[in-house]
């Protein structure tokens, strides 16, 4: 059985990894904008090139990395996790749904992965190493 220290230890490193959970997810959101709107580090499939501009998919793209290196950040976390978790389960439901019923099947999962992290992220703050943090620390 684990020792009582290790499970407290462990507990009391959740708002730390509340943190990085919201840098990684963070990340890993602003490559798929960064791939609509500039072909980087890929374009996107099948051909490399990037997404209309004005369309759809560019302003989301837009929201993904912009909002994605808010998150990154941890500047205005609440606030623009809320929006992209309703920006995700939108795109979930006008593209992947119509595709089929499973979303491994109709490659929802990362859409409503993300929608669910930044759903969990607009309730529970960008944790201690966010920006936001710092200013209601006042430092």
């Amino acid at each position: 059985m684990a020792s009582p220290g290790i499970v407290t230890r462990w507990t009391a490193s959740a708002p730390r990894l509340l943190s990085i959970l919201r840098i990684v997810a963070a990340f890993l959101f602003m490559q798929a904008g960064s791939m609509k709107l500039f072909a980087f580090p890929i374009g996107v499939p099948p051909n490399g090139g990037t997404v209309p501009a004005g369309s759809q998919l560019w302003i989301g793209a837009i929201l993904e990395v912009f909002g994605g290196g808010l998150l990154l950040l941890g500047w205005f976390t609440r606030p623009v996790a809320f929006l992209l978790s309703g920006m995700m389960a939108v795109a979930y439901f006008q593209f992947h749904a119509p595709q089929g019923f499973w979303p491994i099947a109709n490659q929802g999962v990362e859409a409503i992965l993300y929608c669910f992290v930044w759903l969990y992220i607009s309730a529970a703050g960008g944790g201690p190493w966010s920006l936001d943090a710092r200013r209601r620390s006042g430092r």
